[in-house]
């Protein structure tokens, strides 16, 4: 029997900027975090992502690479953001180059086991919980269900 490859988890190359608060256990590296933003536990949080100041990331989230987060978010318990849009009908397999980005505007709340496709969502914006959010969003608004309408 062979050993596993052990890979400890935590908190790695981060720019932090002041008053944030991390609940551990974590996940967060190479990435950047505005001022005052609260991580709840159980999240992963990738390289190149930025989130906002004041923004609150609550327990098991998995925000992945090339995430951009507005400032006085709300990103609620289990919500999950997707990069690789299975382009070739599977995944990526480490093609990056298929990677998308996502861009979350200012004062976006998004509900408890959302999931957000690689979009551009605009400020003042509510995504109800397990919405999946598969377009852009350019007007403010709630958006519910899936894929996710305006409400």
């Amino acid at each position: 029997m062979g050993e596993p490859r052990r890979i400890q988890s935590g908190i790695v190359d981060v720019e932090f900027g002041e008053g944030v608060t991390v609940i551990e256990p974590a996940n967060i590296y190479g990435c950047t975090i505005a001022d005052n933003v609260f991580i709840g536990p159980f999240v992963e949080i990738q390289r190149r992502v930025t989130i906002g100041a004041r923004t609150r990331v609550q327990s098991h989230a998995f925000i992945c690479e090339l995430v951009t987060i507005g400032e006085d978010c709300f990103i609620s318990h289990g919500a999950m953001f997707i990069n690789d849009p299975f382009k070739t009908g599977g995944p990526a397999r480490g093609d990056q180059t298929q990677w998308k980005e996502t861009t979350i505007g200012n004062r976006v709340s998004i509900g408890t086991n959302a999931t957000i496709m690689p979009v551009t969502i605009c400020d003042d914006v509510v995504i109800g919980a397990g919405a999946v959010v598969t377009k852009d969003i350019s007007e403010p608004g709630t958006y519910a269900g899936n894929p996710a309408q305006k409400m």
